[in-house]
């Protein structure tokens, strides 16, 4: 009988159980280890196990089937003796051992046969059988059991591992969720501290404003009461002057009051006298002008080579001497200067003039003062001329351009009430700036006895006995342009300026026209543009820049050929006021002040804005004040004027 040898291969120890059961284990050690297992498998599985005993493990199980087994036969049939049939007996075997192997068919055919031959009953067979089939059903529980419980342990290990991994993810998407809290309470708290710190900066900034306005106030406040005080010694000084002057007078008069009063009545005769003569010496000296304008047209061909000018501005210029022959009579410097009185009295002008700022009410009072001074008893023709005379002296020391405008202002305020002030005031600048005519003359040896004869006939003065420097002209000559240019443009509320916008442009045309172009011309030109380009442009618009142009084109391009290193900075800055459209800005101190302590100046278009106004007719020129020009840009002669 051959053998199968059963081999059964399962982990020899799980969590300190024993899994494979052994061979030589009684039937009670047996029972015994099952149920160790069991409450071990029962107190050590998280998953309640499927297994449950069927059956009891007692021994009257195994008697119970030991009456009703039969007794086992066994057939044993020889290869060489077919025939042969031997009836086996009952017998018992106390340990079966199979095996899948081939090689032991010889071992358990001899143990087998070893078994047959031993004598054993019935019972003890079917109980080595029953313990044998018993022992693999246990040992296919427990292997069944084993493999539950490692299916149980795997599910729970990746239960486990699936749990701690989520957990760590968890933990990971917790820990990234605090660090972006983190990160944006950071952020907020930045934000806030940034604008915490911009407030206080800018209340830093703010509180340094006003504590800078409040510094830039009280210095002002301090300017102005230091400037207060001073005007008020000064008033007191000169009041006491005047008492002390009055006292002095009072005891003279008292003195002599016999005396004064002969005295009055012959000043009266001789101011009839001098009237009287001042008359008949403008009677003859019209008559002279009569008879040397005949001599001029008689010998104009030879003048004209020597005074360049054009036709209506030099016989307005002759007319405004005659005037002022007329009206003054004899030289008011000298006139001063022998007459104690008149003297006095050119102080008192020429110290309102000297104090003239660019402050409305300045402006007004002076104005009003000067107007005083010359109603007051010495002969207006006396008072025009000494006003005429301190006010051109008086420019060339002005401090500003704002000055020589708050002196445009108070040339047409006083000239508005005594209109023959406004023509002796223009005789008076064009005799000593020739280019206010505009006039020139050119150098001739026929014409003038030298250079200095000729230097002196355009304007040069002398200084102990030489004549001054040429910078030294040049500069007065700018300043005489300059109060020239600031009174063509000035326009003041409730006054007629008698020499306005309209006479700066025949002015300019008239320059443009018959003038060469040299470092005097050009001198003049660029003092009388920077102050009243800026008026004719608001007047005239593009005509004024069609000046402009041409001034650009053909005056500076014929300064430039000339190649003379004074007039460099001539072009350059005419052409920079030119290229950069300078005119466009109001010019400084064009605009009169409130007063002096205005920081932050506001106009009011009620009673300081100088307007021009300018009406078009059908031709496309400007009306003014009954006038028209007309300009014809085809002709050698650009600018033609028709009244």
């Amino acid at each position: 009988m051959r053998g199968v040898k059963l081999e059964l291969r399962c982990p020899q120890r799980v969590h300190g159980i024993i899994a494979d059961p052994q061979i030589d284990w009684s039937f009670d050690e047996l029972l015994s280890e099952l149920n160790a297992v069991d409450h071990k498998l029962q107190a050590s599985s998280l998953v309640p196990l499927p297994f449950s005993k069927t059956h009891s493990s007692d021994l009257s199980v195994v008697v119970h089937a030991e009456k009703n087994r039969k007794s086992f036969v066994m057939h044993v049939s020889d290869d060489d003796d077919d025939d042969d049939v031997v009836n086996g007996g009952r017998f018992g075997c106390d340990e079966i051992y199979l095996s899948d192997d081939v090689d032991s068919d010889s071992d358990s055919s001899t143990g087998a046969q070893c078994s047959l031959m031993d004598k054993g009953g019935v019972i003890e067979g079917a109980l080595i059988e029953l313990s044998h089939e018993h022992q693999l059903s246990v040992a296919e529980e427990i292997r069944t059991r084993i493999s539950a419980f490692g299916t149980d342990f795997t599910n729970e290990k990746e239960k486990l591992t699936n749990a701690l991994s989520r957990a760590e993810k968890s933990k990971e998407a917790r820990r990234e969720l605090d660090r972006k809290r983190d990160l944006q309470y950071q952020r907020i708290i930045a934000e806030a501290l940034d604008n915490h710190l911009t407030d206080v900066q800018r209340h830093h900034e703010y509180k340094s404003q006003i504590e800078e306005k409040k510094i830039r106030d009280d210095a002002a406040i301090e300017e102005a009461k230091r400037k207060q005080k001073a005007l008020q010694e000064e008033k007191v000084r000169q009041e006491k002057m005047k008492s002390e002057e009055a006292k002095r007078q009072a005891e003279k008069k008292r003195e002599e009051e016999i005396k004064a009063k002969a005295k009055a009545k012959a000043l009266e005769d001789e101011r009839a006298a001098k009237e009287a003569a001042i008359m008949s010496m403008a009677e003859s000296q019209r008559k002279a002008a009569e008879a040397l304008t005949a001599s001029k047209e008689l010998n104009k061909p030879s003048s004209g080579n020597v005074v360049k000018g054009a036709e209506s501005g030099l016989k307005m210029e002759e007319r405004r001497v005659q005037m002022y022959k007329e009206v003054v009579g004899k030289d008011v410097v000298s006139e001063m200067d022998s007459n104690k009185e008149y003297r006095s009295h050119g102080m008192q002008m020429a110290r309102r003039i000297k104090t003239i700022t660019g402050t409305k009410e300045n402006v007004r009072t002076k104005a009003d003062e000067l107007v005083k001074l010359m109603n007051s008893t010495f002969p207006q023709s006396i008072n025009i001329g000494i006003f005429a005379d301190k006010i051109v002296s008086q420019s060339t020391n002005a401090s500003s351009n704002s000055v020589l405008y708050g002196y445009g202002h108070v040339i047409v305020m006083v000239t508005s009430k005594i209109p023959h002030a406004m023509e002796i005031l223009l005789a008076k600048l064009n005799k000593v700036c020739i280019f206010t005519v505009p006039k020139y003359l050119s150098y001739s040896e026929g014409a003038f006895e030298s250079r200095e004869a000729y230097y002196r006939a355009i304007g040069y003065e002398e200084e102990d006995g030489k004549l001054e420097s040429t910078d030294t002209y040049v500069g007065r000559l700018t300043q005489h342009m300059k109060l020239y240019a600031a009174l063509i443009q000035t326009e003041v509320d409730g006054f007629r300026n008698l020499h306005g916008i309209e006479e700066g442009w025949k002015w300019l045309a008239r320059f443009l026209n018959a003038l060469p172009a040299n470092i005097y011309t050009g001198v003049a030109l660029q003092a009388f543009i920077e102050l009243a380009g800026f008026g004719m442009y608001k007047r005239y618009k593009n005509q004024f820049k069609k000046l402009l142009n041409i001034i650009s084109q053909d005056f500076l391009k014929a300064l430039k050929e000339r190649e003379d290193p004074k007039v460099t900075k001539v072009v350059i800055s005419l052409e920079n006021y030119i290229q950069s459209n300078q005119f466009l800005k109001e010019p400084e101190g064009w605009r009169l002040q409130d007063s002096l302590l205005s920081h932050g100046f506001v106009p009011n278009e009620s009673d300081d804005q100088q307007q021009y106004y300018s009406n078009n007719n059908s031709s496309g020129g400007y009306g003014y004040k009954g006038h028209q020009q007309q300009y014809n840009y085809n002709s050698p002669n650009r600018y033609v004027y028709q009244r």
